[in-house]
């Protein structure tokens, strides 16, 4: 009566392999780096308490899913600006407080789009003000790539938090 359930349960378990985890773990970096909610540090600890084998191949794999989510989010910016001018027939108004700040810190102020809910957004405005996209994803990167680290070196003991 139940090899149903038990069918199931070997079929859902063939998926649970460090292969698999790190697929996931690229689509949930991904789409966590876009204007889409997620938490890809959560799926990242997930996988080095399965398999702590895969820490650094999970930091290679969680920077990069996160770094193209950036460059997906960052041409949005940059297609949305020239979109609206296109079909509004206007320029973009560049004076504002928050644009003026960025532009005066310019692409390291990227750094910080390791922040909750402010990250996105600095992304997408680097694309909208046409920052240097190379030197927007390096800043971009030392700031992922930190957090990354931070997680790894913790989940291995790295680091104590406590």
């Amino acid at each position: 009566m139940l090899d149903w359930l038990h069918t199931i349960s070997q079929w859902l378990q063939s998926w649970a392999t460090p292969e698999m985890g790190l697929w996931g773990l690229f689509g949930s970096a991904f789409l966590s780096a876009t204007i889409l909610p997620g938490s890809s540090e959560v799926v990242l600890t997930a996988l080095i308490t399965a398999y702590p084998d895969q820490a650094w191949p999970g930091f290679a794999v969680a920077l990069a899913g996160n770094l193209l989510g950036c460059l997906l989010t960052f041409g949005m910016g940059h297609a949305g600006r020239q979109g609206y001018e296109r079909f509004q027939n206007v320029k973009v108004d560049m004076d504002g407080p928050q644009v003026r700040r960025l532009r005066r810190w310019g692409t390291p102020a990227l750094v910080l789009s390791v922040l909750p809910l402010v990250g996105d957004a600095l992304v997408l405005a680097a694309g909208w003000l046409r920052m240097p996209l190379w030197q927007s994803l390096a800043w971009i990167a030392v700031g992922k790539g930190l957090r990354y680290l931070l997680v790894v070196l913790g989940i291995m003991g790295v680091l104590s938090f406590a």
